[in-house]
């Protein structure tokens, strides 16, 4: 195993992780002498989670899969990939076009990786697109004994074996579906009406839509829409075209925005709000996340916009997205259409934590579930209530992994589960 030379700290730079060791393999045989030789991993992907979900604790070992050779097997005429567990989407976004194929949706940032997006059920947008974790097929497990276990959609496990948390074992390789490549334009609307604005009407308008505030003022500042070239022009009688290019963030470069103003272009270069080669968000922040059922957004927006003096100091920006209900036992969107609430937050967990708690107490009563990998303080007897298949997945992780070399203080707490079972 290799060392790190200094203190791992995940993108935001508000977690530092406790391992007492960081390995970095070269290859799949030495990813599995790892595993059976702790007694406790956790995989880090991207490090763009803001809590401690990868953390494996101080006798833990960091697994991290960015020194493997990249796996990207395209498979033309089954409209497949296979890809390895260190792979990002951006770099898969680029291959599978090139083969002139497509994933039907992205996340707002390219610059994640794709095991670990899809185990915290991470999404796009659009009311007809489900979260990431869609689109795989088949996902390849190593567990804690160095077995290699693939379960795939059909297998009475899949329900849970994709978005997992990591609880399961390493991720080494997932396949998903693709589509014929396509072309999305992208346009950006300002002047919304600071009241009466119908939230379902506009995130149903296209194939993918955001609504952004920053709670400064009554209502929304900008409606982003994606419309793929494929299909009909939208309606958009909410507002008026922006005249330049505008960032999410106020204050922060346009540049670093894919290409709006209508301009159609490849859909890996517009679905995501921002571009593969540049600075994702604003850079410096902390991020929150919730879904809930999507006839319950009226009611929810109403009641945190009643908290706009205390929501508006710590905002970033405030992004509001539907998402089509899914099948994943751990997946927020799970059994409902959903719409999601993301904050941008400044960098200050001192300042956000308090916000948190008051945006959690806002929601409590529309069965709100929180974004795996962000900020949240919501105890984990909660969480655990608005999970229907935890006990299903509770099931699955004892039969994969008995001893719990894949569990953390997270993991143990949100789910409810120990050790070993």
């Amino acid at each position: 195993m290799s060392g790190a030379s200094g203190p791992v700290r995940n993108w935001a730079g508000n977690i530092t992780y406790r391992a007492a060791e960081v390995s970095r393999p070269r290859s799949a045989a030495a990813v599995r002498d790892v595993v059976v030789s702790a007694d406790r991993v956790r995989v880090l992907g991207s490090g763009h989670s803001f809590n401690t979900a990868a953390d494996p604790g101080p006798g833990g070992v960091l697994l991290c899969l960015d020194g493997l050779a990249p796996v990207l097997d395209i498979d033309t005429a089954a409209r497949t990939v296979r890809v390895g567990g260190g792979v990002r989407y951006a770099e898969l976004a680029r291959a599978v076009h090139a083969h002139g194929l497509a994933l039907p949706n992205l996340a707002s940032l390219p610059h994640i990786s794709v095991a670990g997006s899809v185990a915290t059920g991470t999404h796009g947008s659009g009311a007809g697109n489900g979260p990431l974790s869609d689109a795989v097929r088949e996902v390849e497990l190593l567990t804690a004994d160095g077995t290699a276990v693939t379960i795939g959609r059909g297998d009475p496990r899949f329900g849970g074996a994709v978005t997992a948390l990591g609880a399961l074992g390493v991720v080494t390789a997932l396949t998903l579906d693709l589509e014929p490549a396509f072309e999305v334009e992208q346009w950006v609307f300002t002047g919304l009406p600071p009241t009466g604005l119908d939230v379902g009407a506009a995130l149903t308008a296209a194939y993918s839509v955001s609504l952004f505030t920053d709670w400064r003022a009554p209502g929304f500042r900008q409606l982003w829409v994606k419309r793929r070239t494929d299909q009909p022009v939208p309606e958009v009688p909410w507002g008026t075209p922006a005249t330049r290019a505008v960032h999410p963030v106020p204050g922060m470069p346009a540049g670093h925005c894919t290409e709006q103003g209508g301009v159609p272009g490849p859909w890996h270069e517009r679905l995501p709000h921002f571009r593969a080669e540049s600075a994702p968000s604003s850079g410096d922040e902390l991020q929150s996340e919730y879904l809930l059922a999507r006839e319950h957004a009226p009611a929810a927006l109403a009641a945190l916009d009643a908290l706009r003096a205390v929501l508006a100091p710590v905002t970033l920006t405030c992004e509001v997205r539907a998402v089509a209900g899914d099948g994943q036992w751990l997946s927020p969107s799970h059994g409902r259409d959903s719409v999601a609430v993301h904050f941008t937050w400044v960098a200050d967990t001192a300042a956000v934590l308090p916000v948190v708690r008051r945006v959690e107490a806002a929601l409590d009563g529309f069965g709100a579930r929180p974004h795996w990998g962000k900020v949240f303080a919501m105890p984990g007897a909660v969480v655990r209530e608005r999970y229907p298949r935890l006990g299903d997945f509770r099931e699955l992780r004892r039969a994969l992994d008995p001893r719990g070399t894949f569990t953390n203080a997270f993991v143990s707490d949100c789910l409810g589960l120990g050790g070993a079972e």
